[in-house]
């Protein structure tokens, strides 16, 4: 197995469902955190309905015998509430523990001291349970239950200002967490066992009916998946598993969760049970400058969601989260050649052209006719480089609402099998704009001569 292709793996998985966009306290849409892989305690689960899983399950097969041994690693995130508390008059001094009571603050969602903001927010640290590996036996099943226990804990960190007094102070408080996993092996057929294992959030909630999503989630696994790992056997694909064991791969049950394998391809002893699906021995590109590109265009998405934020989005960005600030000063660096490579690559392409070389491709054709020089539209002359608006037709598509009365750039004039004008542009506003220069799909669209206007002549300058 390779740790570190699986750990840039479990990374994505750990960070991606809440780092796919920045976060921002501001933003709408990250008003409801930890949407990936959240296993809630079950008292809070069966009082609201399920309307939250407290449960993840993965089942997969190993061909294996006697001295076949599975080990399982599942991970998560525990929650750390982030409150700001800003004191009526800053103290002089601060003690590391306080013999009687803390001082008395209020709380805020934001605090700014000499320029430097403070926001409210939620951090979370990485957690692995230590599971005892199960022996398959030559009695054709085996099951190992582990308990484990996430003890709580509640900090203080004074925040001082340019005089070294304490103006404010950050409370990180996270709450205990109690769980169970099992593993159970039991024989399928011959040497081909079937593998489960379950991760159940146990912790107890007082009046669990009353209690809000957001206080459950406090108290909850988040990022929730496994690594398995077996000696003296292999794991069989999930996806495409041997013919002679299709059926068997299909009766398997996973609950919030998907198996894949993972690591080294000639090994097959790596599974990763992920809450994002992936396909077997994912990897991150080597065009990513972190761990969260697959080889299409998140990366690139994120990239340039980043690059058309204010600065003032992005100093509450940096503000806020350890990883948000890494994660933009890694974008501000990209050098216009690494966005680029960002724009997502074909990996091992199965399909082929269907026109041989001597029979010629159709738009052969219309690469031999001649280029428009220019295209008349409501009287003036259109060339390449010239500005128009914006005026889709008809409302088609999303497209349509999103990209009214922007103005854009001709990059060319096209001409397709039945001899209709299309016009080809970029966006002016677009950061990814040179990417629709290099004829990039997703920053290069099209319209037709009616959907344009043409600027006047001092609009365009």
């Amino acid at each position: 197995m390779s740790a570190t292709s699986v750990g840039s793996i479990v990374n994505a998985v750990l960070y991606e469902g809440y780092m796919l966009y920045p976060y921002r306290a501001s933003s709408v849409k990250n008003r409801q955190r930890w949407t990936f892989g959240g296993v809630y305690p079950q008292a809070y689960s069966d009082a609201h309905g399920g309307a939250e899983p407290w449960l993840i399950q993965t089942q997969c097969l190993v061909r294996g015998g006697a001295d076949t041994v599975v080990s399982a690693a599942p991970g998560c995130l525990h929650l750390v509430d982030r409150e700001v508390g800003q004191f009526s008059e800053p103290l002089p001094q601060w003690q590391t523990q306080w013999p009687v009571a803390e001082p008395a603050y209020r709380s805020v969602e934001v605090l700014t001291i000499d320029g430097q903001r403070f926001y409210a927010w939620q951090e979370a640290i990485e957690r692995q349970v230590a599971v005892e590996a199960l022996r398959i036996g030559e009695s054709g099943s085996a099951q190992k239950i582990t308990s484990f226990a996430f003890s709580g804990q509640r900090e203080l960190e004074p925040l001082r200002n340019a005089r070294g007094a304490v103006a404010g102070v950050l409370v990180r408080t996270r709450r205990s967490i109690e769980g169970t996993v099992e593993m159970r092996a039991e024989r399928v057929s011959g040497d081909v066992f079937r593998i489960t294992t379950r991760l159940m959030n146990r912790t107890p909630i007082h009046n669990a009916g009353d209690a809000t999503r957001d206080a459950a989630t406090l108290r909850a696994l988040v990022s929730c998946h496994m690594v398995l790992t077996v000696s003296g056997g292999r794991f069989m694909s999930s996806i495409d598993p041997p013919s002679e064991l299709a059926a068997a791969a299909a009766e398997c049950e996973n609950i919030g969760v998907w198996p894949v394998l993972a690591g080294d391809e000639h090994a097959c002893d790596t599974m990763l049970a992920s809450p994002i699906i992936l396909y077997d021995f994912p990897q991150v590109a080597p065009e990513s400058p972190g761990d969260l590109f697959d080889g299409t265009e998140i990366d690139e998405i994120l990239t340039l969601r980043i690059l058309t934020m204010t600065d003032q989005e992005k100093c509450e960005m940096a503000a806020v989260d350890e990883r948000s600030r890494a994660l933009l000063e890694r974008t501000e660096k990209l050098t216009p050649q690494q966005l680029q490579q960002l724009h997502g690559a074909l990996r091992s392409p199965a399909a082929t052209s269907p026109f041989s070389d001597s029979a010629g491709a159709p738009w052969e054709s219309l690469d031999s006719q001649p280029r428009l020089a220019f295209l008349r539209v409501a009287g003036i002359e259109l060339r390449v480089g010239d500005q128009v608006r914006l005026r889709p037709r008809g409302n088609a598509d999303i497209f349509d609402l999103a990209l009214a009365d922007k103005v854009a750039t001709i990059e060319s004039l096209e001409r397709d099998f039945e001899d209709r004008v299309h016009i080809a542009v970029t966006l002016d506003d677009d950061p990814g704009r040179d990417l629709g220069l290099a004829r990039m799909p997703g920053h290069r669209f099209f319209f037709a001569p009616d959907e344009v206007e043409p600027l006047a002549r001092e609009a365009r300058k």
